[in-house]
């Protein structure tokens, strides 16, 4: 059900007017959750995006600066500047850019706007490995063999460490993510190198040369669990998705629930994640990732916004995560509680890329002829079109293909489908690489970790 307007949040704030701070599949699909809700939206874009479909629908378009990403979506003044002079009450930060950035959420506190998310300093606990591991153990959240503290200076005493976890470790900086400032250490010889890399790669990257280490899993899979959180203390969990099929860290796909998980396992783990985001007063959506191996979880890290893979828990729990999002965000409780969440049959997600299917080298270029699939449990989220330019400045996501159905093997089928009636003309994608995969028996099985799919991908590029 729709929210009134100008709903009055915990803190007095009203807000009729959004500002999506965001482009591509996520600015339409935000866009479409305000609609919904009665809210007008105001969308910003790069020079590089001024034609964007989602532009032509919003209450307001606002160009903030050129094609680069650093002097455009991430240049907070400009941002800001946009919401005041559009008069947005609220600020979406999607997910990538600005959504996980502490400093951008408490300016936007500052300048008395509602930041549709955590607040700041949830954001600045949880976006620090060291402090989310620290806050996960007082939850009882179970996480990976390690110390909850930054690594030392001193060699002997990183040596020392090592040591106690039992090698392997993975060397992780402490304010990463993406896949990036990580380092598989297998044997003691190669520590002192492994962690002098990873100090520099974490200072250029993060801005900060801090590092953790924790036993590396050797086979583990990709579990992550959905929260959603209100001003009022209410939480709860959203079922569970499996996201093991990765390549160089990155999620191909995604389906929900993650398969072959009994419900006595999860169903612990599910209400420590609610404990936590109780204990640090989280609010909004929030998604807790854990490694699963051997019927134990371990928590890695917690993602501070919305993901790319949320359609997956849309469809499988049927409600409108972008919704609560933004009801959250207007200081609205819960209407749901735990006992409501009934996740039913299961869904897939395909990311569609502009890259090489081979080589997965990006792709650029005008959109020549589009089809995308259509039918009952499917669901296309994109803002693609025959027509469009598919910019080099960005991620090369073009748009997600999401499926449900009863049971596993009919959403397999039932993707195979829509991705045989996926076409897009005039430039390269990954469909290709993605009819393979549900092709493939040991995924269709669900044995899959998450070396799997670069394993899968060597044994294709033999001759």
């Amino acid at each position: 059900m729709a929210s009134p307007l100008g709903e009055t949040s915990v803190s007095g704030m009203r807000f009729d007017t959004v500002l999506i701070a965001n482009r591509g599949e996520i600015a339409t699909r935000i866009q479409r959750a305000c609609r919904d809700l009665g809210l007008k939206t105001v969308c910003i874009c790069s020079e590089a995006d001024r034609e964007a479909p989602y532009g032509k629908t919003a209450d307001s378009f606002v160009c903030i600066g050129p094609s680069s990403a650093a002097k455009s979506y991430l240049n907070q003044d400009a941002i800001l500047l946009a919401a005041r002079l559009t008069g947005a009450g609220a600020i979406h930060p999607g997910y990538g850019f600005l959504s996980e950035n502490a400093a951008f959420a408490e300016a936007v506190e500052k300048a008395g706007l509602v930041f549709i998310g955590p607040d700041s300093r949830s954001i600045a606990i949880m976006g620090d490995k060291i402090s989310a591991k620290r806050a996960m153990i007082a939850a009882g959240v179970p996480c990976v063999p390690g110390p909850d503290t930054a690594l030392p200076d001193d060699p002997a005493a990183v040596e020392q460490i090592a040591l106690e976890i039992g090698y392997p470790v993975i060397i992780k900086a402490a304010g990463g993510g993406g896949g990036r400032g990580m380092r598989v250490v297998p044997e003691a010889g190669l520590l002192h190198d492994a962690v002098t890399l990873t100090r520099e790669e974490a200072r250029q990257a993060f801005g900060s040369p801090a590092l953790y280490m924790e036993k590396f899993l050797q086979h583990p899979r990709h579990i992550e669990i959905q929260v959603l959180c209100d001003h009022h203390g209410n939480a709860v969990w959203l079922g569970h998705r499996d996201c093991s099929m990765q390549r160089r860290h990155q999620k191909v796909v995604e389906e929900a629930p993650a398969p072959g998980i009994a419900p006595e396992i999860i169903g612990p783990v599910g209400a420590a994640c609610v404990k936590a985001c109780q204990q640090i007063g989280y609010r909004g959506v929030g998604t807790f990732e854990f490694l699963y191996e051997d019927e134990a979880f371990y928590f890695i890290e917690m993602n501070t916004r919305l993901q790319v893979e949320h359609p997956v828990t849309e469809l499988t729990s049927g409600f409108d995560i972008v919704q609560e999002q933004i009801k959250a965000a207007q200081g609205i409780p819960l209407v749901m509680t735990q006992e409501d969440v009934t996740c039913e049959g299961h869904s897939f997600e395909c990311r569609i890329n502009a890259e090489d299917p081979e080589s997965f080298m990006s792709s650029a270029g005008i959109i020549t002829g589009l089809t995308l699939p259509e039918g009952e449990g499917i669901r296309v989220d994109t803002h693609i079109h025959a027509g469009y330019k598919v910019s080099p400045y960005y991620d090369s996501l073009i748009a997600k293909v999401i499926v449900h159905a009863p049971t596993r093997a009919q959403a397999m089928e039932k993707m195979r489908e829509a991705l045989a009636d996926t076409c897009v003309e005039g430039i390269s994608t990954n469909i290709p690489f993605l009819r393979a995969l549900f092709e493939d028996r040991v995924f269709a099985q669900g044995e899959t970790d998450i070396h799997y799919l670069e394993q899968w991908l060597k044994l294709r590029s033999k001759p």
